[in-house]
């Protein structure tokens, strides 16, 4: 077994076809199949179903996978960090939900210690990927907020990943809507009032065996809902089709991407807890230990 090989799974999993993993990954399709045969007769486990309607994992093989994802995580982080062109510049990575604020205080990190060669990275992504991203120490610090139908969920992983949590704020409920939504001067709304209009959710389904949201009212029957997972997509649809999102309320004059998002109060409660998390019994870099200090300026 070897890292190619790990790799060669992964992108057939990804894909859910032989075919267009061998054009993504730049390899024929009978060397792509070979490798993967010879990886399972090495295993000694059957990796993929294959049949005429096309391949799909067996459950050998979504365990594979699962173990497979952090093994290629792990390498990749060395790969980075020791064998690439930039292996003598200064490192720091970062990864959040869709917080502005974390991002500011990423900005501020930079700001503030600005070193001469250095390769920073900031994830905004999944909140799955958060958590892992951190246990796997591709990021020295994670942004994660959850409601209370997920708070027991989130406390579960933060113990089985070998995290520790932070709170730094609690936020009410909101809807975000565009300026020239009719209900953008109201104070207060409920769900009820906005069901004629599409709900637009950032998309967190993988095929993991659980499902975590970073949005409150996870739970609530909306009639319309859109699904995105990229942040002006969903300001597109908001401002385009009158629809709107849920969120904690917190919106920046400073980010041009969020210029014309109104918020109004939601009447449903369902706060959320917001904070930081970082792998226990690491010692955080310097830009880490900075990065942490600018967060709990938003501390409440």
């Amino acid at each position: 077994m070897n890292i190619t090989q790990i790799r060669y799974v992964l992108a057939v999993a990804g894909e859910s076809s032989m075919r267009r993993a061998s054009t993504k990954l730049y390899v024929s399709q009978p060397a792509l199949s070979a490798s993967i045969r010879e990886l399972e007769d090495e295993l000694g486990i059957l990796i993929f179903d294959r049949t005429n309607k096309g391949i799909s994992l067996t459950d050998a093989g979504r365990e594979f996978v699962a173990y497979a994802k952090k093994a290629v995580g792990q390498y990749e982080i060395l790969e980075n960090r020791y064998l690439a062109k930039d292996s003598d510049k200064e490192h720091f990575s970062v990864s959040t939900q869709h917080y502005n604020f974390s991002i500011k205080a990423f900005n501020e990190v930079i700001r503030k210690i600005d070193p001469e060669r250095y390769v920073f990275s900031i994830h905004e992504t999944k909140t799955k990927e958060v958590l892992e991203d951190v246990r796997s120490l591709k990021s020295e610090v994670g942004i994660v907020s959850f409601s209370g139908s997920s708070e027991a969920l989130m406390k579960k992983l933060f113990k089985d990943y070998q995290l520790e949590f932070t709170p730094l704020m609690q936020r009410e409920t909101y809807a975000y809507v565009w300026e020239d939504h009719e209900f953008a001067n109201r104070k207060e709304i409920s769900l009820d009032e906005l069901r004629a209009y599409p709900c637009i959710s950032f998309d967190q389904s993988d095929d993991s065996e659980f499902y975590l949201t970073e949005e409150a009212m996870a739970d609530y029957d909306f009639d319309k809902m859109i699904k995105s997972d990229d942040r002006a997509t969903t300001m597109e649809m908001i401002a385009k089709l009158h629809g709107y999102s849920v969120g904690s309320g917190m919106l920046s004059g400073e980010s041009a991407i969020l210029k014309g998002l109104v918020s109004i109060k939601l009447k449903e409660e369902d706060p959320l807890t917001i904070g930081y998390i970082t792998r226990k019994g690491s010692l955080l870099s310097k830009y880490g230990q900075a990065y942490v200090e600018e967060l709990l300026k938003y501390k409440e």
